[in-house]
């Protein structure tokens, strides 16, 4: 049987047999957050700015290699950024400050990689207050970032950031379970930032990040070596993330000869899914590898991605964040 999110990029019986459910969705989300806002449900503030970081549909758009970027950007103006993120597929319970000893299987891919590459303090939690308490009592972070926390609304926010995958945009337009919206698109006049991640040549905003691959480095020895490389046979390309037909085209766009192998979203691998019985090379994104370093063998390579920022992107958040020091104001 296909998987639900099969019927969410068009119009189709599956879709419009489960758009009742998907209208009592919208308004479970709409009530939600009108309690939140009037005051129903409470809200906290914090002592420093919070940054959201999400999206308003489900499935990947780029959020992981953007909020690596984001640190990066904030590090670079003189903040101390800190992230606090749900931790999903993780095995741990409560709170949890990430260390260098934690193990993916343990945190979550998303997490583990978050803090490996941009080496900011991170907690994981699924009370997006607590873990933010956390982060303030155990880390000097001045600033916070809130990974996939659009929906959130207990942690007040001071600026938040919606990704639009301009490839898929927002499928057929309806709600979970009908669609991929977790909240309807006029959600997105809300936002203090709509980005773009785009994959062509034409970003249709000027808020945008693409992703560009780095060397793919070998799971077992640690060698790089170029994308280029890999041209002349297949390969194998392994995926286990929100759009994996993304980093296939990509791959396929430097003009590798690729055989896919799409994995559900936070697939916890095992050696047997990585056996293919030949001698082709596989290549995996670094979501994936961070779970598979237990069994990796030289044949095994991961794809590093860093995000661009456009410009304008980044002077528009680099402005909201000044005035938000400055005003000292939080809402929700």
């Amino acid at each position: 049987m296909k998987r639900i999110d099969a019927y969410w990029y068009s119009q189709n019986p599956v879709a419009w047999l489960l758009l009742p459910v998907s209208a009592l969705y919208c308004l479970l989300a709409f009530t939600r957050r009108l309690c939140y806002r009037t005051g129903i449900l409470k809200s906290y503030k914090l002592p420093v700015p919070i940054i959201i970081v999400g999206n308003i549909t489900v499935g990947g758009t780029g959020k992981t290699p953007l909020l690596i970027a984001l640190c990066e950007l904030l590090k670079q103006q003189g903040y101390r950024p800190g992230v606090v993120s749900r931790g999903y597929g993780g095995d741990f319970h409560g709170e949890h400050l990430v260390e260098t000893s934690d193990q993916a299987n343990v945190i979550g891919d998303e997490p583990f990689l978050i803090s490996r590459r941009s080496r900011s303090p991170l907690v994981v939690g699924k009370d997006r207050v607590a873990a933010a308490q956390l982060l303030l009592d155990k880390s000097d972070c001045n600033i916070i970032l809130s990974d996939d926390g659009l929906q959130h609304y207990r942690l007040r926010r001071d600026i938040e950031i919606a990704i639009v995958d301009t490839s898929r945009q927002f499928g057929n337009g309806f709600c979970i379970p009908s669609g991929p919206l977790r909240e309807t698109v006029s959600r997105l006049e809300q936002v203090d930032i709509v980005v773009d991640h785009f994959s062509g040549t034409a970003p249709g905003r000027e808020d945008n990040f693409s992703l560009q691959f780095n060397d793919a480095i070998n799971l077992k020895t640690g060698e790089s070596k170029n994308i280029k490389s890999f041209i002349g046979g297949p390969v194998h390309v392994v995926a286990g993330i929100g759009h994996p037909s993304r980093f296939f085209n990509q791959l396929r766009a430097s003009r590798l000869e690729v055989i896919e192998h799409d994995f559900p979203d936070h697939h916890q691998f095992t050696s047997s899914d990585l056996s293919f019985g030949d001698e082709f090379q596989v290549l995996m994104t670094e979501k994936d590898a961070v779970k598979c370093r237990q069994f990796s063998t030289e044949c095994l390579w991961y794809v590093p991605v860093d995000a661009k920022l456009s410009d304008h992107f980044q002077q528009q958040l680099l402005s909201r964040v000044k005035q938000c020091i400055e005003s000292g104001a939080s809402s929700v």
